[in-house]
């Protein structure tokens, strides 16, 4: 089954159970733009910042190719609202963002106790009506459950003296049906009325996936692709364009953010379409990359191209995101660990990852809008670490979602706290929560897996110790050996001073019929010390033939179950 019915099943979910609690529109227009409404937050203690002296911020690498800067970061994805409440309000903010900076990274590269991250994707951080926060009221200011511009300021500060840097969420397709501008669009001879799709009359016509897509108010129809709160914004007014344009330049430039990660590109929409992934939408977005290079040439954005790997390329090939997300990657990494088989993970990497200019796109198990790994993998811890070893060492740009370093599952699509202790409420809030941790939490948390050698977490902590450690993991060449044993995958990652080989077995018995067979690589003939950067562990020595090729070489005679081996290849 192709990925597009993925994305016609996840678009349903979305609008029903993710993206609802919106309002119901108003009846009338007001004749000024409506002010914010007032918002009681309990007063938030000062956060008192430890001295510490900053590290740089991730920067490119000179290579084969000249690699951007989030080509050596490892990104992890956070929806504030659900990950630490400083204020006990029952909601996550940005305060609470910074007491756990240092768990996310400590700001000192020589430590082990931190996960190690180098960036971090914030879902929507927005004024907007709903929890998941994609419906905005106000682009300019910060959602006041989080708290205040001034706060998100200093969480910004604080990640970069860490050496982390930020991308937000940006919606640019379609707002609120609250935001002022929709608001006043209401009214046919408003300014905005051709900020959005307007219809006299009921063009009668569905949505992409034949979905409702047109909808009444106050006698005329507006159109919303994913559902009525979110009506879309009309792409070909430059109006618009020059708006999020500004948009952009204020969280780039005032906010000093480091990018962002566009919401469902494809979705721009123009009157008298009803496709996405439209020429006009590469064009708007051709354009958008320009500008905002223009403002910030090192911003990075990553795209939502929820689609197969041949209609994801263009995006990222013809300069109009710098990255997107890599979906068949994923499913293929969950599936050959679910099936104890590589063939299909190794065609996703030879026939459709292989599209992406070289180490241009996002990996990643699952995000928001996906079962979580753990319940996908059917709650085995092994199966996770195996699963993490693979996007871990392969190229591309790594995004973790929170809670997925200590095995959080769920068996639906809402959101949980982050589990940091088996305490009531999971020590994400001393008080009740806007929503409730999964059962789990007693067993399944931070302090419980902080110092255990065996756990995920640490697994965790490991595999992106290494990637930080080593250039051969972050932007070296890849190689795919054969093994003669579809349970195994093997991978050499290399640049021009290192060589780095992995092999992950995918299944629940130990691996011992197989060999490691290569015909070519950069690798100069010779014998190679094999030594484990996990624990040191010293391999079979290594013969490589002329022309860098390997033939039916076993490190060891013996694979665990959904054991990971990371070796460093040194030339005797």
């Amino acid at each position: 089954m192709k990925k597009i019915y993925a994305f016609m099943f996840i678009l349903v979910i979305t609008a029903c159970t993710i993206r609802g609690n919106i309002k119901t529109p108003t009846a009338t227009a007001p004749n000024l733009l409506p002010t914010k409404t007032p918002t009681t937050i309990p007063a938030r203690p000062t956060l008192v910042l430890p001295t510490m002296t900053a590290i740089p911020l991730p920067t490119s690498t000179q290579a084969a190719l000249v690699y951007p800067w989030w080509n050596e970061a490892v990104f992890y994805e956070i929806s504030v609202r659900t990950f630490y409440d400083s204020n006990q309000d029952g909601i996550g903010d940005f305060n609470g963002l910074v007491e756990k900076l240092d768990y996310l990274n400590d700001g000192d590269p020589s430590t082990t106790t931190d996960l190690g991250i180098t960036g971090i994707w914030l879902m929507p951080i927005h004024p907007s009506p709903s929890t998941h926060g994609y419906d905005v009221t106000d682009y300019y200011a910060v959602n006041p459950q989080y708290g205040s511009m001034d706060e998100f300021r200093r969480f910004v500060n604080e990640a970069h003296r860490r050496g982390v840097r930020i991308i937000i969420d940006l919606v640019v397709h379609d707002t609120s049906i609250e935001h002022p501008w929709f608001i006043q669009s209401q009214d046919p001879q408003s300014p905005y009325r051709d900020w959005y799709i307007w219809a006299d009359v009921d063009p009668g016509v569905l949505g992409a996936w034949n979905q409702q897509v047109w909808y009444e108010l106050n006698g005329d129809y507006y159109h919303a692709l994913f559902w009525e709160g979110m009506p879309d914004l009309n792409s070909a007014n430059p109006d618009v364009t020059a708006e999020m344009e500004k948009i952009t330049q204020f969280w780039l430039e005032d906010v000093g953010i480091d990018g962002f990660r566009l919401d469902s590109v494809g979705s721009m929409m123009q009157p008298g379409s009803e496709s996405v992934n439209t020429q006009a939408a590469h064009e708007w977005f051709a354009s958008y990359f320009k500008f905002y290079k223009g403002i910030k040439p090192d911003a990075m954005t990553i795209g939502e191209v929820w689609r197969e790997d041949a209609a994801v390329v263009p995006w990222v090939a013809n300069h109009e995101v710098d990255l997107a997300f890599e979906f068949d990657l994923s499913s293929a990494m969950l599936a050959s660990i679910n099936d104890g088989n590589s063939t299909r993970l190794l065609d996703t990497l030879r026939s459709g990852t292989s599209q992406f200019p070289v180490g241009q796109y996002g990996t990643f198990l699952t995000n928001h809008d996906m079962m979580r790994v753990m319940f996908q993998l059917g709650g085995s811890p092994e199966k996770a670490k195996a699963a993490a070893s693979l996007y871990f060492v392969l190229p591309g740009v790594p995004f973790v979602n929170y809670g997925e370093e200590i095995g959080m599952t769920g068996d639906n699509l809402g959101p949980f706290p982050m589990q940091w202790s088996g305490s009531q409420y999971a020590g994400f809030s001393d008080v009740i929560p806007w929503t409730l941790p999964d059962s789990h939490y007693t067993t399944v948390n931070v302090s419980a897996e902080a110092n255990d050698p065996n756990s995920l977490l640490t697994h965790y902590r490991q595999l992106i110790s290494l990637r930080n450690s080593h250039p051969s993991l972050r932007t070296g060449e890849l190689f795919m050996p054969l093994t003669f044993n579809q349970g195994l995958f093997a991978c050499l990652r290399t640049t021009s001073d290192e060589a780095v080989l992995a092999m992950v077995n995918l299944t629940g018995t130990p691996v011992s019929k197989y060999g490691l067979s290569l015909a070519s690589s950069p690798l100069p003939p010779g014998e190679y010390n094999s030594v484990s950067l996990l624990d040191e562990t010293t391999f079979a020595t290594l013969n490589v033939l002329e022309s860098g090729r390997i033939k039916n070489y076993l490190p060891v005679t013996e694979i665990q179950p959904y054991a990971t081996i990371v070796m460093l290849l040194k030339e005797k």
